[in-house]
């Protein structure tokens, strides 16, 4: 399946704040949309969408944190960097504490938006590329049998074939076959790929 384009959302309901913004980035080559309220982002945004969000705190309606409380809950991952006033700066800590990427207090120069910006896009494409590679491996897992599995658990406990063919009641030669098995088909190069692909989806 084709990705989908990082996009950066823009939610403000000052007009002149969201078209500016939503020029800048469209300038630095960044695709953008904005919304003017947080019902009207919500009502489409998919949290599959890749991206970053650029938010007002105060907004009429559903406020800055109210909406990110609500993208939380529908297990957003999408990094936030809300746009603060002077005297919002203990909303802002609250919001770093629920999960916020980053603030900016207004005024604010086009290139420290931009630089944020980045930031927030390159952790956004760094977690889904985790994500993905975590549901391979469990792809992976699921196609083991039940023996083989058991087989995986010790050898990356830390066991040799030996005491694994011990503590299952086979033979070693019996491990090493099933052991080959699951390298195979998890695709691990080596022991230590293997532990940290079970550490991967563990994590």
């Amino acid at each position: 399946m084709k990705d989908m384009p990082q996009t950066v959302f823009v939610v403000d309901d000052d007009d002149a704040v969201r078209n500016s913004l939503r020029m800048l980035l469209k300038s630095a080559g960044v695709h953008a949309e904005a919304s003017a309220s947080a019902q009207e982002f919500l009502s489409t945004y998919e949290v599959t969408q890749p991206g970053c969000l650029v938010l007002d705190v105060r907004m009429p309606g559903m406020s800055g944190l109210e909406m990110q409380h609500e993208l939380n809950l529908r297990g957003a991952t999408i990094p936030v960097i809300f746009i603060t006033g002077h005297g919002d700066i203990p909303m802002a800590v609250e919001a770093m504490q629920h999960g916020a990427f980053d603030f900016l207090q207004k005024p604010f120069r086009d290139q420290e938006l931009l630089d944020r910006v980045q930031r927030a896009l390159i952790r956004d494409a760094d977690y889904r590329a985790r994500l993905r590679q975590t549901d391979r491996i469990r792809e992976r897992l699921a196609s083991l049998s039940p023996r083989e599995r058991e087989v995986l658990n010790l050898v990356t406990q830390g066991k040799a074939n030996k005491m694994v063919a011990g503590d299952l009641g086979v033979s070693q030669r019996t491990v090493e076959i099933h052991r080959a098995h699951v390298m195979q088909k998890m695709e691990a190069g080596s022991l230590a790929e293997l532990v940290r692909m079970m550490m991967a989806v563990s994590s």
